[in-house]
This record gives C-alpha cells, structure tokens and sequence, in this order.
C-alpha cells in the first residue's frame, strides 16, 4: 500500500531509531532525528557497551532494508561458545547446526554505519538537541538547552521514541491514565574493559569464539573486533564479598584478576586501567504499555521493552520491532490508529517473552553453570537435541537461529523444561542418563504432553 507522505521525528539515534530512519525513508516521509547527544562519529566511543550479538531476527531486518551485506563487512562470525573454566581445559561448545553463527559488531561502528546511511538516503539529524517535552495528541516536540530555557516547538504528523529505556517520550506518555509501567533492576552491575590486539594486529584468542569465564556469582566475557582486539565485559555484584564495591585499589584490581582469570594475565594492566576509568553501569528490564497514542506517537526498542544483555537480543528485539511495523504499514497504508494498534499488540507478548528469557539466561549463567545437576541435564538435552532434531530444538537455537516468535520459544523452552523436570527425578539418572530407557521416556513424555 502507498502512503501519504508525512513529517516524522524520531527521537534518538542509536541503532533502532536510526534503522526506524531508514525503513520510513523509503515511504517517502520527510523524517527528522533528534538527539540529545553529540554526533557518535564525531566523538571517541567507549565506556559503556556490550558487543552486540547479530542474529536471525537483526539480519532479517537489514535485509528487507538492503543493506545486510554492508553490514556484514563490520562482523565477526561467532559459530561457538569457548568456555574458560578454573582448573581445566579451555573448551569449546558449538552454537547451533553447521553454518550457524551470531556475529560479534562494534555498537560504535555499526551506529555510526547506520547514521551514515540514513543521512544518504536523506534523513535529517539534530545531534545536541534535547527534547524536553511532547504534546502527544498534536505530535508536537519542544527542545531547549535546560528544563528551564527557552524551547524550541517543532510541529510533526507523528513521532516515535526511540531513546531507551530511560525514554523521554516514554515518560510523557507514562502520565496518561492507565499506563502501566514497572522496572526492575538486578544487582549485578558491568564494565566495559579491553584485551588489546596482538603488536602484528592478529587476535590473542581464538576470534571466531564468544569467550566466557563463568564464576558463579560474576562473570567475565570477550567478543572480537576487526581490529584484532576484543571488548570484554566483567558482569559483577554491585556490593558484596566479591563486587566492584570490593575493589578499591590497584593491588585489590591485581588480585583479583590473577586469581579468577589466570589466562588473561598478560593483559591485566590494561584491564586494570580499564577497570578504574570505565563507568560501572547497571542493567535493567522495563515493561510499559500501551506503546503507542491515537494515531500520533509510538515507542520502539528499549523504550518500550528494555531487558538484561543475557540473550544477545537487545538490539535483534528492536530491530524486530521495526520489520514487524514495517509489515503492519504495507497491509494498512495510511491508517495510522490501526498500523499502531496492531503493532503494540503483536509485539507486547514477545518483548515480555524475550524479557523473561533474557532474566532467566542470566540466573543460569551465573547460578547454575557450576551445578552438576544442571551440567547433567544440558548433557542429555544435547545428546537427545542430536538424535532428533526435529523433536526437540532448544530454547537458545529457537531465540537466536530462527524468526519464530520470542513468545513460542518461552512456551517450548517451558514445556521442554517440565519433562526434563520428569527425567531428573529418576532415581539411577547419574548412571542411566546415556541410557535407552531415558530417551525412550523423553520420547513418550514428548507424546503424551501437549504444549
């Protein structure tokens, strides 16, 4: 369906806002991107990211927009997991089937790929412009220097908020009556830190890898860059025994690195440095609805669904978000009050899906990876996953290697998960989980059950 063309604001530049850009761009409409920040490309970007994780759903959305392919020259592929734990081997966990893989991106380099673009094709930017306030029912926007200088109005057909989940338009929109909103902070906080390139400029691991040092309660992660460096996170307890409230000086940063991540001592003093410049930063899910306002306004991205980084889908979630509305725009033309309703629907139950995988990854992740029980069970999912592919795919392939609802990957992860329950239960499981027995009983149990 054609449409007429419009005047459009986004609010915020990042990755969704600026692919919203582009995608609304090639309706035709006039569009306009403000940005409380300065321009990304003009400024050095570190401190305060996660490698993303690109996948299925994130190529998906590229794709439909044409430019996959340049954004596959600024990725790593990642077709494996390279577990560093205390005491053994290095190893080695593959992703998904043959060919399946996540791809390691800068958030710098691709959000300055991506502005670049959108201002190709002919989208307009405000950097270091605040939006302080939204007259929702008129999609007016009002920008100024401070809450209390004078502001600039500009006039719009409709806006779209995408700046996080701290949004400004969100908070707008949270003093209509019956607007829920709940957020929820966990009490591990990250900091970004670096492993330097080799002086050749070759990777010093294994750069087609997702590193992880699991250590109960933190952890430690590292995802390759072009530049043969890695951008590692150390995910930790605010307060607490071990905790970045812990490590107060040098000798204490020293310390620690050495005892928990004995193989990246070649690297501790620039991790150190890091660990004492870079921001402490926390993590949190956020839940709001409704996202949209009549035919005028609506949310995209973390500032409709924020969630914890345990999934690699932040950023894949928002991009969804966009592909979705794109379709939702084709079958519905000009009428706006329906494309919104649609869309809020269709995406509320897989953004609050994604949001309990995400909490639920983390849990895991810190928890349970050090539980022999759990280890046990992974093993025998894995051995009957191999054997029947078709029964039995687990929750991370259905999140990260297929476009399939987020909320169907929750519902199937729940009912894998409640017969996996069943087999632990057995009596003898340590000496018969690699029995006949066992997957005759998972196969009848997968029968007999219903989703």
């Amino acid at each position: 369906m054609t449409q007429t063309k419009k005047n459009i604001a986004i609010i915020g530049s990042g990755l969704v806002g600026s692919l919203l850009a582009l995608y609304l761009k090639k309706y035709g409409h006039e569009i306009t991107v403000f940005d409380r920040r300065p321009d990304i490309r003009l400024v050095e970007f570190s401190g305060r990211s996660i490698n993303l994780a690109m996948s299925n759903r994130g190529w998906k959305a590229l794709r439909e927009v044409g430019i996959e392919e340049e954004i596959r020259k600024i990725g790593i592929p990642l077709d494996k997991r390279c577990m560093h734990v205390i005491g053994k081997p290095e190893y080695h966990q593959k992703y998904g089937k043959e060919g399946e893989a996540i791809w390691s991106i800068s958030r710098g380099v691709l959000n300055k790929k991506m502005i670049d673009l959108a201002e190709e094709a002919g989208v307009r930017f405000r950097f270091e412009e605040k939006v302080w306030d939204v007259d929702l029912p008129n999609a007016k926007v009002f920008t100024g220097e401070s809450e209390k200088s004078e502001w600039k109005e500009y006039d719009f057909d409709l806006v779209f908020g995408c700046d996080g989940a701290f949004s400004r338009v969100r908070h707008k929109m949270q003093r209509r009556s019956r607007f829920n909103y709940s957020q929820d902070f966990i009490d591990v906080g990250y900091k970004e830190l670096t492993i330097p390139a080799n002086t050749d400029g070759t990777h010093k691991l294994d750069k087609n890898s997702f590193h992880i040092w699991p250590r109960g309660k933190f952890m430690f992660i590292a995802m390759p860059n072009l530049d043969g460096s890695f951008t590692c996170t150390l995910f930790m307890p605010f307060e607490g025994d071990i905790s970045f409230e812990s490590i107060k000086t040098k000798s204490d940063a020293d310390h620690f690195f050495n005892t928990y991540f004995p193989n990246v001592q070649n690297d501790i003093e620039n991790l150190i440095h890091d660990f004492f410049k870079n921001p402490t930063s926390a993590m949190v899910t956020m839940k709001c609805y409704p996202w949209t306002y009549w035919n005028k306004v609506a949310l995209v991205g973390d500032s409709a669904h924020a969630i914890v980084p345990f999934y690699g889908q932040g950023m894949n979630a928002g991009f969804e978000d966009i592909y979705v509305l794109d379709q939702i725009i084709k079958e519905h033309g000009d009428d706006w009050e329906t494309i919104f309703e649609v869309y809020q629907k269709e995406r509320k139950p897989n953004a609050d899906a994604i949001a309990e995988l995400s909490y639920r990854n983390f849990i895991e992740m810190s928890s349970k990876t050090a539980d022999p029980m759990f280890l046990l069970q992974k093993k025998i999912e894995k051995k009957f996953s191999s054997k029947y592919p078709d029964k039995w795919i687990p929750a991370y392939s259905r999140v990260t290697f297929s476009e399939r609802p987020y909320a169907e990957a929750l519902a199937y992860g729940d009912f894998q998960e409640s017969i996996m329950k069943e087999i632990m239960k057995r009596p003898q499981i340590e000496q018969e989980w690699d029995s006949e027995t066992v997957e005759k009983a998972m196969l009848e149990m997968l029968a007999d059950k219903t989703i």
